[in-house]
């Protein structure tokens, strides 16, 4: 498997289809984990440490603690996808975007489930993965 989506909740399953159906046209194979980093931390962190994936795709809204999460649990590439759930949106970018140091996340627009898709292509093309 190339990528590994994650999502906090089913509410975030419409921005992952838009993240599968960028893969499914370039023929990336994924696997899709809904998984909440608040209320199942043990599921994430051993969805992580287990996955062969290359790169890590989070779907969050609201606090958006789904992708610092994965990224303290792994050295592969991690890309934030802020959802507008509240504030449309702004808090969860901002929460992806001002992770602390040495714990890096990637992160894309709000909602823009496409450009996390097309950001995973890249890195796995520079990594020789494709």
């Amino acid at each position: 498997m190339k990528v590994h989506i994650f999502c906090g909740s089913n509410s975030d399953l419409p921005i992952v289809e838009k993240i599968k159906k960028v893969l499914d046209d370039q023929n990336i194979n994924y696997s899709v984990t809904v998984a909440s980093a608040h209320r199942e931390p043990e599921k994430v962190k051993k969805a992580v440490i287990e996955s062969d994936a290359s790169v890590f795709i989070a779907v969050a809204g609201l606090s958006a603690a789904l992708p610092g999460f994965i990224a303290s649990y792994t050295d592969k590439p991690v890309i934030g996808v802020p959802v507008s759930a509240k504030l449309g949106g702004l808090d969860a970018l901002l929460s992806i975007a001002q992770m602390p140091r040495g714990v890096p996340v990637a992160c894309v627009g709000i909602d823009n489930g496409e450009n996390a898709a097309y950001l995973a292509i890249r890195i796995l093309k520079l990594a020789g993965g494709l």
